[in-house]
C-alpha cells in the first residue's frame, strides 16, 4: 500500500490538465517589412537608390565592355594583307566597319603610315588611352557606392540608437523593454542594408575592373602586332 501511495502524483492545479499552457508564437520577419520600417525609411530610401544605381552601372558597363572585347575573325590578318598590298583605303574601310576600340586604334595607326615609327606608336597609344577611359566611364561611381553605403547605414544605426536611448532617459519610470528592443533592432537594420549595398557594389566594381584589364591586355597585344607588321618586308 505504501508503494502505491508513492506512485500517486498530486495535482496542485487542476486547470493545467484541461487548459494546457501554449507556447507564444514568434512573428516571422519578412525582408519587405524590414526595408519599409517607418523609423528607418530616411536611410533605407537612399540606400535603395544607391543599390539601383550600382546594378544599372554594372549591367550597362558589362554589356559595353563585352561588346568592345569582340573582335572580327581574321581582322588583323586582313589588315596585314591590305597594308602589304598597298591597299590603305581598304584597310581604313575595314576599321571603320568595326565599331570597337581595337579597330579605332588600328585606324589611327593606319592614318599615320608614312610618318616616323615613334609617331605612329604615340598615336596608337593616345587612342588606346582614350578608349580605356571610355570603358572606365562611371566605374568610379561603383567604388564610391561601395565605400559610402556602409557608412550611410552605420549613420542610420547611430542616429537610431541615440533616439532609443534618449527616449529611455526621458522616461525612466515608464521604461518598456519591448519599445527599447524594437528601437534598437530597427536602428541595426540600416547597418545591414548598408553592408548589403556596399558588398554588392564592391563585387560589381571588381568584376568590371577585371574585365577592363582583360580588354586592355588585348589592345596592347594587338597594337604591338600592328607595329611589328609595319616592319615586315612587303
Amino acid at each position: 500500500m505504501k508503494s502505491l501511495a508513492l506512485l500517486q502524483v498530486p495535482v496542485t492545479n487542476p486547470d493545467m490538465i484541461s487548459n494546457p499552457v501554449t507556447e507564444p508564437t514568434i512573428e516571422k520577419l519578412r525582408i519587405l517589412d524590414l526595408v519599409f520600417l517607418p523609423g528607418s525609411l530616411w536611410i533605407m530610401i537612399p540606400l535603395l537608390i544607391l543599390f539601383a544605381v550600382a546594378i544599372y552601372i554594372f549591367v550597362e558597363r558589362w554589356l559595353t565592355i563585352s561588346k568592345a572585347a569582340k573582335e572580327e575573325r581574321n581582322f588583323m590578318n586582313n589588315i596585314r594583307d591590305f597594308i602589304h598590298s598597298g591597299k590603305i583605303e581598304s584597310a581604313l574601310a575595314l576599321c571603320k566597319g568595326n565599331s570597337t576600340p581595337l579597330a579605332r586604334m588600328i585606324e589611327k595607326g593606319i592614318t599615320r603610315i608614312g610618318k616616323p615609327l615613334p609617331d605612329i606608336t604615340a598615336a596608337i597609344e593616345n587612342t588606346g588611352q582614350l578608349e580605356v577611359q571610355r570603358l572606365e566611364k562611371s566605374v568610379s561611381v561603383l567604388a564610391t557606392i561601395a565605400g559610402a553605403a556602409p557608412m550611410i547605414g552605420f549613420l542610420g544605426t547611430v542616429v537610431g540608437m541615440i533616439i532609443a536611448f534618449h527616449n529611455m532617459a526621458a522616461n525612466p519610470n515608464n521604461l518598456n523593454i519591448s519599445d527599447l528592443s524594437g528601437g534598437i533592432y530597427t536602428a541595426l537594420i540600416t547597418t545591414v542594408a548598408g553592408l548589403v549595398v556596399g558588398i554588392t557594389a564592391y563585387i560589381c566594381y571588381n568584376l568590371i575592373v577585371s574585365r577592363i584589364s582583360q580588354v586592355v591586355y588585348v589592345l596592347e597585344a594587338k597594337s604591338t602586332e600592328f607595329i611589328d607588321l609595319l616592319h615586315e618586308p612587303v
